[in-house]
């Protein structure tokens, strides 16, 4: 994996070469999804030190070149300038995310999900229900469209 990250290297210097963002979509899109692809099966290889050194080995080049800084910077404070997670914690991430999913398949665990922007509730559809004292005395009228005005509302 060392030996991708050498070629976009090559041609990130320091006044010339590829920008912070071409560095960016190239490691997000061809370099990251490697160590990332089948973190649920792994996962505890990566709580070993000598493992995660590897990695985190790895992605301080690439967050080097893209921040066009000095080797001495921490690989915290580079992935804070690149705008990166540590790839650890990225993988424990799909790992954990992955056992969400499994969990709620099988009905242990709710949690929300990714939806399109076309599956999204309009919020005037929206029931919303009140068990306070009010609900006897009569209904709640909500208006999310901008239609009520402090004289009428309007069809």
């Amino acid at each position: 994996m060392q030996n991708l990250i050498f070629q976009p290297a090559k041609a990130a210097k320091l006044n010339w070469g590829l920008s912070h963002k071409a560095l960016q979509t190239i490691y997000l899109g061809g370099i990251q999804p490697l160590p990332i692809y089948g973190a649920p099966v792994w996962i505890k290889a990566i709580r070993k030190e000598t493992y995660k050194a590897k990695l985190l080995r790895v992605q301080r080049i690439i967050n080097i070149k893209m921040a066009k800084a000095y080797r001495t910077v921490s690989h915290e404070a580079l992935c804070v300038l690149t705008g990166t997670m540590p790839i650890d914690l990225k993988i424990e991430q799909t790992a954990r995310i992955y056992q969400l999913t499994i969990e709620n398949d099988t009905g242990k665990t709710q949690f929300d999900k990714d939806m399109e922007v076309r599956y999204w509730q309009h919020p005037a559809e929206a029931s919303i229900s009140s068990t306070e004292e009010k609900e006897e005395k009569g209904s709640i009228d909500i208006y999310t469209d901008g239609s009520k005005t402090k004289a009428s509302v309007q069809a």
